[in-house]
């Protein structure tokens, strides 16, 4: 599934394409991609206006238009966002045409992504918590936030009530980066490691927008190509290699039903146990 990194990709390739520009079609392909209103609103919604900016929110990416109301896409697991794809895809399921002759594609294998067209954005993205890139988003924030969950830390970072954008890649980045294994639970973290996750939660997502986004199997960027992060990553996808920090065998379990990586040396359950 995209995550923070791979839809502030897709949104920074399309800015400077998409903002200023207007919508003088909409195909829609496959009417369910629609969540809200019904399809037929949704293209009455969308047709004919200009489009303001685009922007992400958590995993999601908005699009502002003239009037005031809102194109929202979530891609879910499989779903992209291309700009003037080369060729025609067969698993495109909205085409939106802008007055210059360019085409935006939400294409979706799985049929998993959704589109919305709301009168105001928070219908949609109003449940999802802090930007953990955010100014906003402090250390001091986060150790608000930390209070009084009794649940583990990795369940509660892919909750994004809790904080928007992150997944399963870079949850298990981060954890990694900062020594903390993904069971223990969230209100044990000392303030050490509080600060040492914090910090490992922003340096894991800056450096995977760098990198264009982490690609496995379906992610691409707008521009059909496929991201650079995997090439880099420390622990996820590597169970049954050396950890590159000690040596370990690095270890695969379930947390809150995803796949989930970890090293047992350097990411003890319990605190103080190397």
């Amino acid at each position: 599934m995209p995550e923070l990194p791979e839809v502030e990709t897709i949104v920074n390739d399309l800015r400077p394409f998409v903002e200023g520009r207007r919508i003088v079609k909409v195909d829609l392909l496959w009417p369910r991609v629609v969540e809200c209103p019904s399809p037929e609103r949704f293209v009455r919604g969308v047709e004919g206006k200009g489009i303001v900016w685009i922007k992400r929110r958590g995993k999601y990416i908005l699009v502002k238009l003239d009037d005031g109301s809102f194109f929202i896409l979530h891609l879910r697991v499989s779903g992209r966002l291309l700009l003037n794809p080369p060729e025609e895809d067969r698993y495109a399921r909205v085409v939106i045409h802008l007055d210059n002759g360019d085409r935006l594609v939400f294409a979706d294998p799985r049929k998993l992504g959704r589109a919305y067209w709301v009168l105001k954005a928070e219908e949609v993205v109003g449940h999802l918590g802090p930007e953990p890139l955010g100014d906003d988003f402090t250390l001091e924030a986060f150790v608000q936030r930390l209070k009084g969950h009794q649940c583990t830390i990795k369940s509660l970072l892919l909750n994004q009530r809790f904080l928007a954008g992150l997944g399963n890649i870079y949850t298990d980045e981060a954890l990694f980066l900062a020594g903390i294994h993904p069971q223990r639970p969230a209100s044990s973290l000392s303030q050490e490691e509080i600060q040492r996750l914090y910090e490992a939660i922003r340096t894991v997502l800056r450096e995977g927008i760098e990198r264009r986004g982490t690609t496995f199997s379906d992610y691409r960027d707008a521009f059909g190509a496929p991201g650079r992060n995997q090439e880099a990553l420390k622990i996820f996808r590597r169970a049954g290699r050396p950890c590159p920090q000690c040596g370990a065998e690095i270890k695969r379990t379930k947390v809150a039903g995803r796949g989930t990586y970890f090293c047992p040396r350097c990411q003890p359950l319990f605190r103080g146990k190397h």
